[in-house]
């Protein structure tokens, strides 16, 4: 689908108006709309009031939990617009256009403190399934003191931590090692849709070729040659004080050996030495361990994001 300049400086403008603390880019809406593999069903419509976008609205597919008939639907209409009706418009323009694919389920996401998108949705019929906890970590707050020595230890088990920098430099194979490192921690993650993977070609586009890679703020775990664990922090170009946590896991094979909070605190010393205000993650309400590594070390729960399903059919 083809978009004009004006059209993207539009977009972001009213997404940014209806999230605030998650500022995008022209740069980061157009790399992923340039970089969606070309099997998943999309389409965005935008509406204009006296020549202005005022709201948007599309219906997406994700890859890593795809099933041809399962649609994940957004609409975002400027906060100075809402009340007036374009939700609701957008909405059922979207459900029309996806019954030529005979879908099985909605699905759409909202925060639980933004009581009118959480209305909408129940009004029509989506119910919650799963709650992802954002948490937020004040980088000058975090106090090292207890952790001293830690990595240390992690490293006197055999484990050694590079940047995917070093790695770039270093491997030859980092690429393919690090997608399936990613892939194999994606498949633990809870998700609300069974997981169906990704291709080399998608993670390669969306991770190395991405706006806001930093190699420096990804940290692996390495068992001599082996990926074992990663965790990786992403720039945010709307807000240069802020980082976002990607994934961070570790295989099972290594777990419970104080990897993971090894590869936390790594990331949380790189966000010290850039100045960086706050680091954001995000976590299922029911991924304990990962949880309670954050909490130790600091991250203060945000309000949730819920995930709702509404299902249309059943097979």
């Amino acid at each position: 689908m083809d978009y004009s300049d004006a059209d993207y400086v539009a977009l972001v403008e009213v997404s940014n108006a209806c999230y605030p603390e998650y500022p995008g880019t022209i740069d980061e809406w157009k790399h992923e709309d340039a970089h969606r593999p070309a099997h998943l069903k999309y389409r965005r419509w935008l509406a204009e009031v006296d020549g202005t976008v005022v709201a948007y609205g599309n219906y997406d597919q994700f890859e890593a939990m795809y099933n041809p008939r399962l649609f994940h639907i957004s609409v975002g209409v400027d906060p100075a617009w809402q009340q007036r009706g374009i939700g609701a418009a957008f909405y059922t323009t979207i459900v029309e256009a996806l019954n030529e694919f005979d879908p099985l389920r909605i699905r759409a996401r909202a925060r639980e403190d933004y009581q009118a998108s959480l209305r909408f949705l129940q009004q029509r019929g989506f119910v919650e399934d799963v709650r992802e906890w954002e948490s937020r970590l004040e980088v000058a707050a975090f106090d090292p003191t207890p952790y001293q020595g830690h990595e240390a230890r992690v490293v006197a088990s055999g484990i050694r931590i590079a940047t995917l920098a070093e790695l770039i430099a270093t491997d030859p194979d980092h690429r393919q090692k690090l997608y399936e490192l990613d892939a194999d921690l994606t498949n633990d993650v809870p998700h609300p849709e069974p997981t169906t993977g990704f291709s080399y070609e998608t993670f390669e586009h969306f991770y190395f070729k991405g706006p806001n890679l930093m190699p420096e703020g990804v940290f692996v775990a390495l068992d001599g040659e082996r990926y074992a664990g990663l965790s990786a922090l992403w720039k945010s170009q709307g807000d240069p004080r802020e980082l976002y946590t990607g994934l961070t896991g570790v295989r099972r094979e290594y777990r419970r050996r104080g990897i993971a909070l090894a590869l936390k605190l790594r990331a949380i010393e790189f966000a010290r030495q850039l100045d960086v205000a706050v680091i954001k993650t995000w976590n299922e309400s029911n991924n304990r361990p990962m949880l309670s590594i954050n909490e130790a070390l600091g991250f203060v729960k945000q309000p949730a994001w819920v995930s709702f399903v509404k299902t249309l059919k059943d097979i």
